[in-house]
């Protein structure tokens, strides 16, 4: 893949999206974290309180505001393994827009189940099917695509998270953000680095599915397999490539990315659940893995804030990571 060009998504662009999704979506709250170690206050951007469950609801808001005539006429199409999904089935609803949604067979069942009941038609493909099967419906149908990340619309819709988290905590040191397309990560660190350009943005994800890692490493955008990425329980986090987009806004603004084992990713979504009584998916949890393993690999001390990407996870599932003997 060639090297990416400058970044696409401006402060300016962020800003307009607050104002185009402002009531569409909830001004999530920076919630303490009460153990947090001394010297490295930790605060929560829990978007699992968003009322689809993750951050995903305001780059779809904000990407189909911008297309509301054609998507009325037309209807929408996207590909998701879940909270993306959710999101365009959410904003589909609310506007009463027709959606189709293309969802690779592994994705949790819990996700699948709210699409439906939300009302959106759900195509289940293979995971290397996801993307060429929602631009063939497309093609067929005259649908609009509302991609998952890699789209401008979609990464400025993700950067309000990084609006709100720099207006209520000034002078913070570091702002940990998950990995997967990233589209949330490109955002907030557009937004972060215009309005406290001395605060760090480390994007976190696992290590089963460290093509983010590499990539920024390398300096080069790479991909995993599908087979590789599946590996880890954070299935919000495999996406085998970041997009292009979201690459160049990564390029420009982001300072470091690190992985967490799946023992830490889980012990993120325990200790979240007990220590600041919010629900996280595992995906949810990486960031705050990061922090409770990986201080040495992230090097900062003082005010530090990690994004709760989402909560949506079958309670069955999160009974197994509170107690693996259940």
């Amino acid at each position: 893949m060639t090297p990416a060009a400058g970044p696409v998504v401006t402060i300016e662009d962020i800003t307009a999206a607050a104002e185009r999704i402002a009531g569409h979506v909830v001004r999530t709250p920076l919630v303490p974290y009460p153990e947090a170690e001394p010297g490295r206050p930790l605060w929560f951007k829990p978007e699992s309180l968003q009322p689809s469950g993750a951050f995903k609801l305001r780059g779809a808001f904000n990407a189909i505001l911008q297309r509301l005539d054609d998507a009325r006429a037309r209807g929408v199409v996207t590909h998701s393994s879940g909270n993306h999904a959710r999101a365009v089935a959410w904003v589909a609803r609310e506007l009463d827009l027709r959606a189709t949604i293309v969802i690779p067979d592994a994705a949790p069942a819990v996700k699948v189940e709210a699409v439906r009941a939300l009302g959106a038609e759900v195509v289940i493909v293979a995971p290397q099917d996801r993307d060429s099967r929602a631009f063939e419906l497309a093609a067929e149908h005259g649908y609009v695509m509302i991609p998952p990340y890699d789209d401008a619309a979609i990464v400025a819709g993700q950067g309000t998270a990084g609006l709100e988290i720099a207006a209520d905590l000034p002078g913070l040191v570091a702002v940990l953000v998950p990995v997967s397309g990233g589209g949330l990560i490109g955002g907030i660190a557009t937004a972060v680095k215009a309005l406290s350009p001395g605060t760090r943005v480390i994007g976190v994800e696992p290590e089963l599915a460290a093509d983010a890692t590499e990539s920024f490493r390398t300096g080069q955008r790479v991909s995993w397999t599908p087979e590789q990425t599946y590996r880890t329980i954070a299935d919000g986090l495999r996406t085998t490539s970041v997009g292009e987009i979201p690459w160049r806004q990564i390029r420009a603004y982001v300072d470091d990315v690190i992985t967490v084992s799946e023992d830490e990713i889980r012990d993120g979504v325990r200790r979240l659940a007990s220590g600041a009584r919010l629900v996280a998916e595992p995906s949810g949890a990486v960031p705050f893995a990061a922090y409770l393993h990986r201080a040495d690999e992230l090097g900062v001390d003082g005010s530090v804030v990690a994004v709760v990407s989402g909560g949506n996870l079958a309670m069955d599932t999160l009974a197994r990571i509170i107690d693996p003997a259940s």
